[in-house]
């Protein structure tokens, strides 16, 4: 009944896969080169192939052709023959594929990519694929899907952002940053994180997640601000994804401070004293007042006004202008006019308490009107101040200064009065006309600010003194200075990200802007390490490692504020600690040598290396064997394996051990690695035959044995292994009446009888047989002695054990035995399932009526048989060597006429 029912499956088995499913899914990354294996449509559609379920001559050959070469078509390459699919030459871009739509599908002719959107997990190539001939003709959907991979970093969509920060805002003041950066990839691979590369203490970042998913980043104040001590933030935020590696994009991040009205107005002095002379004109200048307020714009406007404690007679007498703080004299001067006027002027700003400054005027009443200077500057000049930039050339005129005598009745005279590179000289051909000009360039770093006065008197002695202030103006004309031109430092491995390493210092000579130094990092920098501008302050944001780069060396720059700016540059050398971080690594974890056995006691099995990335004592390594210490020993500075003693195949033919190699740290690392030894075999065992077991053992053979009658076997083995096990058989030596009716199987040692024994044939056999290997280089053999005696019965058995003790006279006929070695293992052919299963039923009907047969023989052979006296006579010789429990026991066998 089975061998019914598989002739009645087996074909439609054959012929059920052609009917399996017509859509079939692949997945592939994008960007991915031309020839990238995508899929085999045959293999997965279980399609029959030259190698399948049909004889080619039979099958038609399978044909794959695209149903339109649309949009899908022109990013994949289709084998018409083998139905595998691979990418062409146009590479796949996901975030261009799958634009960003609700649900739209871009179709071509009959292909088609279908996106949902770029952060959903669906971007679909579709493919329509025909299959023929007409015998497997179907119409098969291919969906590819398009596997995002972080081929895209951040982008912010302004390189610069602003946002502006009253100074009053308090702790944990939350601003949204307005502009977020953008990444085009989905899930994991876009913007995950934002951090600022220099918060100064006092901003962070958050990131808060909206239902779509789209993040955005707040800027938290963390600390007070101040906006009369910095106005202004200037820093650089950074945008990181997920991806692995991240990629990061940045943008200028400007913090500005807005003013609030927290300042009043304050003075310089709180008192100036004044002298003025009883003749001076109309207007002349008596004074300023100047209060400073630290607030921007309509906070910081100050006006000026007088106390009520100043009388009417100095209000009159002097003028305040309220804008300017200027005072002047607005009515003349007479003999009633008091000597000395005490003026307190109120600085006032919006919402603060006035400022409070007095000015006290001394009236000098003169009868003689003194020598008049009179200035006209050449130079900038502001309230009597004259300004000159440094390094102006030498000679350059400052002003002219006319001299004369307000009356005409006296000759006036003048000079120079104080110290400073500066020259007061007449000014030809013009009389009482004199030029001041500077005898060298002016140095701001030197000093600063010249007061010097020109000096007129008359013939009567009168003097007058003009005050010039001069300003020197400073210039750029300083680079920057570093403290040390070259900067060494070290730091120890696996640091915590943003490790401090030092604290940069250059000064500038220059003031103001021009002298603020600013700190930059070379183009020679790695990017994970950050300089702040402002503070100098040199970090590394990520984790260094010696194994990976010991040293760094690169420039840092220091860049002052002048137009255009002045620049200086220092080396910076970091050297990277090493910390025994690192095991111990084996080139290979699983080790295999091959050793011929016999091998020689402390000879070199193999070298097993090993390397331990650290330095110093931390990279020390000592080799150890954990296991089978008593056999192996290993050189644990050269890693060298040997064994002690010679190793025997036939005893143990492979060893497992277990090497641990262990670094100098502190503490130590370790890591173990697998050594596998196989021994190989060599021919040092010759044949051992079994059986017969002795020399003197014979076997009766009855004349009416048919010839190809099975009568004894020579049975051996070999402890060895390959060809050094593989045994032969051969007669080498004869005696009896007729030795050559027997002959032996070379391959099965098995003997027959290969002609009919006669009457004159009776008596004992004596056939010497060797047992040889085909080992190599020498194959190596053993002998036995067959003996087999012709009779009908045994009747003297001393008789025979006397000619078998006797020394046979035997010549040797050495012949090599011819052994073929057919292969075990064949290659099956392809067949059909019908004609398999037809010769398999065959075969099987065959054994059936074949083992009947056998049955009803043997049960037939039974009844006939009689239990005959004889037994085989053996003496027991021992053998060389010894004989293993495991090998098959072989006793002597009586040989009738069957």
């Amino acid at each position: 009944h089975l061998l019914l029912f598989l002739l009645f499956v087996g074909p439609f088995n054959c012929f059920a896969s052609y009917s399996r499913a017509t859509e079939l899914f692949y997945s592939l990354n994008e960007g991915l080169p031309a020839g990238v294996f995508i899929g085999s449509l045959a293999r997965d559609l279980q399609l029959p192939t030259a190698t399948g379920q049909h004889p080619a001559a039979l099958r038609p050959p399978l044909s794959f052709t695209l149903a339109s070469h649309g949009l899908g078509g022109q990013y994949v390459q289709l084998d018409n023959h083998s139905g595998e699919l691979h990418t062409s030459a146009v590479e796949i871009d996901r975030e261009a594929l799958c634009m960003e739509s609700s649900g739209a599908t871009i179709f071509g002719a009959s292909s088609a990519v279908s996106s949902l959107s770029p952060s959903s997990e669906s971007c679909l190539l579709l493919l329509d694929v025909l299959v023929l001939p007409q015998e497997y003709f179907r119409l098969v959907k291919v969906k590819i899907a398009i596997r995002d991979v972080n081929d895209n970093a951040p982008h912010f969509p302004v390189p610069h952002i602003h946002l502006s920060v009253p100074e009053n805002a308090p702790v944990n003041t939350r601003l949204a940053i307005e502009h977020p950066a953008l990444d085009p990839d989905m899930g994991t691979n876009s913007v995950q994180t934002y951090r600022l590369r220099d918060n100064y203490g006092v901003f962070t970042l958050d990131v808060e997640e909206n239902e779509s998913g789209e993040r955005t980043p707040y800027l938290i104040v963390m600390g007070a601000l101040d906006r009369e001590t910095q106005e202004e933030y200037v820093t650089v935020i950074v945008a990181e994804d997920g991806g692995t590696p991240p990629l990061v994009g940045s943008a200028t991040l400007t913090i500005g401070i807005s003013d609030i009205n927290d300042n009043c107005p304050q003075f310089n002095n709180s008192q100036l004293n004044i002298t003025l002379y009883g003749n001076s004109s109309l207007g002349t200048h008596v004074a300023t007042v100047h209060a400073v307020d630290m607030d921007l714009g309509s906070n910081a406007q100050v006006t000026y006004s007088y106390s009520q404690k100043v009388s009417e007679t100095s209000r009159d007498l002097f003028h305040l202008n309220e804008s300017t703080g200027v005072i002047t004299l607005s009515t003349k001067v007479d003999g009633d006019t008091p000597g000395l006027h005490r003026l307190i002027i109120l600085g006032n700003g919006p919402g603060c308490i006035p400022a409070v400054i007095t000015v006290l005027v001394t009236i000098i009443k003169v009868m003689m009107r003194p020598p008049e200077v009179i200035p006209r500057f050449i130079a900038n000049e502001v309230e009597g101040v004259v300004y000159l930039k440094e390094l102006e050339p030498i000679n350059t005129p400052i002003a002219f200064f006319t001299i004369k005598d307000p009356d005409e009745k006296y000759k006036v005279s003048c000079y120079l009065d104080g110290d400073g590179p500066f020259r007061l000289s007449p000014y030809k051909p013009y009389n009482n006309e004199y030029l001041l000009e500077t005898t060298k360039p002016l140095d701001f770093e030197t000093q600063q600010l010249y007061e010097i006065s020109i000096v007129a008197w008359n013939s009567e002695g009168f003097r007058v003194n003009k005050v010039i202030k001069v300003q020197v103006l400073d210039d750029n004309d300083n680079s920057p200075v570093f403290s040390e031109q070259l900067i060494e430092l070290s730091i120890e491995e696996n640091n915590v990200p943003n490790a401090f390493l030092t604290k940069l210092h250059a000064t500038d000579a220059d003031s103001g802007e021009r002298g603020q130094v600013s700190y930059f990092l070379g183009s020679d920098a790695p990017s994970y390490f950050a300089l702040d501008k402002t503070t100098g302050v040199l970090t590394v944001s990520t984790q260094l490692d010696r194994e990976e780069k010991d040293k760094y060396r690169y420039t840092v720059k220091a860049v002052d504020s002048g137009f255009p700016p002045r620049e200086s540059i220092a080396t910076v050398t970091i050297t990277v600690l090493d910390k025994n971080d690192n095991s111990p690594r084996f080139i290979n974890k699983d080790f295999s040598f091959f050793v011929p056995e016999n091998f020689p006691g402390f000879g070199e099995i193999g070298v097993i290396s090993v390397t331990d990335a650290d330095a110093g004592q931390n990279g020390w390594v000592a080799l150890s064997v954990l296991n089978g210490s008593d056999i192996f020993v290993i050189d644990t500075g050269k890693g060298v394996l040997r064994a002690k003693v010679s190793l025997d195949r036939e005893q143990q033919s492979s060893y497992i051990l277990w090497i641990e190699a262990v670094d100098g740290g502190d503490p130590a690392l370790s890591s173990t690695a697998k050594i596998t030894i196989l021994l190989l075999d060599i021919n040092d065992n010759p044949p051992l035959v079994l059986f017969p077991q002795s020399n003197m053992s014979y076997l009766l053979v009855l004349p009416s044995t048919l010839p190809g009658s099975l009568i004894t076997e020579v049975y051996a083995v070999d402890k060895d292994t390959g060809m050094n096990a593989v045994i032969a058989y051969s007669i080498i030596g004869r005696r009896g009446p007729r030795p050559e009716s027997f002959r032996i199987d070379p391959k099965t040692g098995n003997i027959t009888l290969e002609e009919s024994l006669m009457q004159n044939d009776y008596g004992l056999y004596r056939l010497l047989v060797k047992v040889s290997d085909h080992g190599y280089p020498e194959p190596l053999h053993s002998t036995v002695m067959v003996n087999l005696f012709v009779n009908d019965t045994v009747s003297n058995e001393s008789y025979i054990e006397s000619l078998l003790r006797r020394e046979p006279d035997i010549s040797i006929e050495e012949k090599q035995p011819q052994i073929s070695i057919e292969p075990t293992h064949r290659k099956m052919e392809s067949a059909s399932c019908m004609p398999t299963l037809v010769a398999l039923s065959i075969i099987s009907l065959g054994s059936i009526a074949l083992v009947t047969g056998m049955g009803i023989y043997i049960c037939l052979r039974k009844g006939k048989r009689h239990h005959r006296a004889d037994e085989n006579l053996e003496v027991q010789i021992p053998l060389n060597g010894r004989i293993n429990l495991h090998m098959l026991e072989k006793k002597p066998m009586e040989i009738s006429n069957i």
